[in-house]
């Protein structure tokens, strides 16, 4: 029926058993009694890199009518009865994947499991003119909110644009255009549906204080009736060269409250030593208040307010090194520029010190662990490696893999993409007159990575 692995040291010999039923859907436990909680994790494998040209943000508006109701679950009721049971819920849209998850006291997880499995099975019963309808214009709402009406809100769209060409299948974010969602038709949905949730395109996984046995049980009986579906295409291929060879620009003059400059580099495919080496990297250079470029910019040259470098892990395509700056003042932007490209070729050329390297492991050790210690968290990795590498026992290893890297990698990776020609670059420049003084709503990108789905 299925196998189990044992964690490697530094997970804290955390397991996970794997199984798979006969429709596809493929099955992944963790057993943990520290609290009586079971979190309940679907992802499917579906995200915006598989929508076409014109029907953008399909993916996400999905994400919204999955909580419309289906056969046996009218309206509202999906939230109704997770909430009223002590529970929570959410999904969110990203690039490559669709998730949609629970937390629930455990005597409370069968109702989790058959409130998912009666949305896969029978969402198209409810779907209709009204539903649709009412969640176009929800995420358009969305759009607004967190897009289009707030300071630095549409730079993630921006850069992605720019750092992916023309017909790429990243050119686009989940939140999709205000265009394509008014032209998406029901059958469209209807087809979208039919297509990628199908109980062989998707990984289940239940964590937490959980009877292994009882859970299978469940799952088979709600879950193994429904039928596979065979129609998807693979996405397209996101494979770009190593380099983007030139550095592409575009300046913003708009209502904003301070100077900004953000860049995107292109870094390594996430699965690979040189991602995990990039975020090593990333997290010397801009990852707290004692990174190299806070410490340069915020603190030494108090020429800005914030200085942070992300990496935003992507499989199907090169991820992404995001580098975010506010200028405090009047400070311009190409004095900052400098200031970064300075460091960033200083760090090329000398490589980390072991100090570095070690704060910077213990950093992002302490990160990793803290996400796989809550049920919720790794019920959500255990879904990611297994729908992503295909092996959800990758996510107990991570870890490893990460104090693993060295010094040297993490040079090599700096030197080799850290560079002005590998780079995606906004310039914000605020709008002169009575208006450039309006209030910041912390619209910063940091959620995208993972939320760019919505809060429902």
């Amino acid at each position: 029926m299925g196998h189990t692995a044992t964690a490697q040291a530094g997970s804290g010999g955390l397991t996970a058993t794997e199984h798979r039923l006969a429709n596809g859907l493929r099955v992944v436990l963790s057993e943990d009694h520290l609290t009586p909680v079971a979190a309940v994790c679907l992802w499917y494998d579906v995200g915006s890199r598989h929508e076409v040209k014109g029907r953008t943000g399909l993916a996400h508006l999905f994400e919204h009518l999955m909580f419309q109701g289906s056969a046996s679950v009218p309206g509202n009721g999906h939230f109704e009865l997770v909430q009223g049971a002590g529970g929570s819920l959410n999904g969110t849209t990203s690039f490559e994947r669709t998730n949609y998850f629970e937390t629930m006291p455990t005597h409370q997880l069968e109702l989790a499991l058959w409130l998912e499995a009666d949305r896969m099975g029978s969402l198209l019963v409810a779907l209709d003119d009204e539903s649709m309808e009412n969640q176009r214009d929800v995420v358009k709402n969305e759009r607004r909110q967190r897009y289009d009406n707030v300071p630095y809100g549409t730079a993630f769209e921006r850069l992605t644009a720019l750092a992916y060409p023309e017909g790429h299948p990243y050119h686009h974010t989940p939140i999709g255009s205000m265009a394509d969602l008014d032209a998406a038709s029901l059958e469209d949905a209807r087809a979208f549906f039919r297509t990628y949730y199908a109980p062989n395109n998707a990984v289940l996984s239940v964590v937490g204080d959980i009877d292994p046995e009882q859970t299978l049980a469940w799952i088979e009986k709600y879950f193994g009736s429904i039928p596979s579906h065979d129609g998807k295409q693979p996405p397209r291929d996101g494979s770009l060269p190593e380099v983007m060879g030139e550095q592409l620009r575009e300046e913003i003059v708009e209502q904003v409250p301070a100077r900004a400059l953000m860049a995107a580099y292109r870094l390594p495919h996430d699965g690979t030593r040189e991602c995990d080496a990039a975020d090593v990297a990333l997290t010397i250079l801009g990852g707290g208040e004692s990174s190299r470029l806070h410490n340069r910019l915020v603190r030494r040259d108090q020429s800005a307010v914030a200085a942070g470098f992300g990496l935003l892990r992507l499989a199907g395509a090169p991820s992404l090194g995001w580098l975010d700056v506010k200028t405090s003042g009047g400070v311009e932007v190409p004095g900052i520029e400098a200031a970064v490209d300075e460091e960033l070729a200083r760090f090329a050329a000398e490589g980390p010190t072991a100090e570095e390297m070690e704060r910077a492991q213990a950093q992002l050790e302490r990160e990793w662990l803290d996400r796989l210690s809550t049920v919720s968290g790794r019920a959500d990795e255990l879904c990611r490696f297994a729908v992503l590498f295909g092996d959800p026992q990758l996510a107990l290893t991570a870890v490893k893999r990460l104090l693993d890297i060295t010094a040297e990698e993490v040079q090599a990776v700096a030197a080799a993409r850290l560079r002005p020609d590998n780079r995606a670059v906004l310039v914000y420049e605020p709008l002169a007159g009575p208006d450039a003084d309006a209030e910041d709503d912390d619209a910063e990108h940091t959620e995208h990575s993972e939320n760019e789905g919505a809060e429902q």
